[in-house]
Order: C-alpha cells, then sequence, then structure tokens
C-alpha cells in the first residue's frame, strides 16, 4: 500500500507559478513511477505528466511541454510539478498517482494508487 498526499496547490493570477508536491508513505516509493493528472471543472481528468521510478525518463502531455516539470527525490519520497506560465485553463483539481510498472503511462487505469487532490485555480 501506498499513500500519497498532494500539496502546494493555491490561486495564483495568470502568468504565474506554482510548485506541486506529492508525498508518498508506505511501500518502498521509489518501486513506482508516478504520475500527475488534473480534473477541470465539468471535465474529465486528463494526463498530465509522469516519471519513472528512479526519475530518469519523463513523460508529458504535448499540450503542457515547455510549462510543466515533473521531478522527484526519492531521498525524500517526495514528487514535484514545477507549473510555470499558469493560465485560467491550468484551474483543475491536480492528482498524483503512482504505478508499479516500469513504463511510463498515461492510462489512469494503470496507476494503483490514487492522492486526494489538491486545488489549483488561475485568474485572469
Amino acid at each position: 500500500q501506498v499513500q500519497l498526499v498532494e500539496s502546494g496547490g493555491g490561486l495564483v493570477q495568470a502568468g504565474g507559478s506554482l510548485r506541486l508536491s506529492c508525498a508518498a508513505s508506505g511501500r518502498t516509493f521509489s518501486n513506482y513511477a508516478v504520475g500527475w493528472f488534473r480534473q477541470a471543472p465539468g471535465k474529465e481528468r486528463e494526463f498530465v505528466a509522469a516519471i519513472s521510478w528512479g526519475g530518469g525518463r519523463t513523460y508529458y502531455a504535448d499540450s503542457l511541454k515547455g510549462r510543466f516539470t515533473i521531478s522527484r527525490d526519492n531521498a525524500k519520497n517526495t514528487v514535484y510539478l514545477q507549473m510555470n506560465n499558469l493560465n485560467p485553463e491550468d484551474t483543475a483539481v491536480y492528482y498524483c498517482a503512482a504505478d508499479r510498472a516500469p513504463t511510463l503511462s498515461r492510462r489512469q487505469a494503470n496507476y494503483d494508487y490514487w492522492g486526494q487532490g489538491t486545488q489549483v485555480t488561475v485568474s485572469s
């Protein structure tokens, strides 16, 4: 079992930045790939980014490349999502999730454990 807790969300003006954190406890966190997903009001949850066990491989939604950066610190059992140049379309609840598989995936069904989410609101 892996428990995930997101933090770092909040209200930010358009053009601003936020860094989200996903803190893990339970089983060995470094054995899991981690993904970030988001769900905007009235929309389905969508893939944002994923990072491999050791942090050497990353995978991004095409529309977010260049603005969002995923990283991890296994010594701290934490994965980060740095979000820059935010716009109102980035407003959503952001979730992190852990996947035991060695390959990176954008499919939500592949992820075994999920956090409760953190709200990000971008004002215009």
